[in-house]
């Protein structure tokens, strides 16, 4: 299961509108930085035509995952917060043990 707050939902669907299109969104991982993986999000316009996929809602936002990024996204929440000057999405992954020194890449 993967789990939007109220606030990342609002954010999410505000995207989408300022996109003028969209269905939800595909949360997944991909390999780089020092810590070895990354968090990848996508904006989607149609579900996906194979089924190496899975799909939750959350706050009515549909959230797309490919299988293979299962074992990696499992559990995690996905918030929207601002810090002073700084706003954006933020992962929070029960799975992970550890993160690199900049922040941008996780290991599990």
């Amino acid at each position: 299961m993967i789990t939007l707050t109220e606030t990342a939902a609002k954010k999410v669907k505000q995207k989408i509108a300022n996109r003028g299109k969209g269905i939800g969104i595909m949360i997944g991982v991909q390999t780089t930085g020092c810590s070895g993986l990354a968090y990848k999000l996508e904006y989607v316009d149609n579900l996906p035509a194979n089924g190496n996929f899975m799909s939750y809602n959350s706050n009515d936002i549909i959230i797309i995952v490919d299988q293979k990024d299962l074992p990696y996204v499992t559990g995690l929440t996905m918030e929207y917060k601002r810090e002073g000057l700084n706003e954006g999405f933020n992962f929070i992954n029960p799975n992970e043990k550890a993160r690199c020194g900049c922040g941008e890449s996780f290991t599990i």
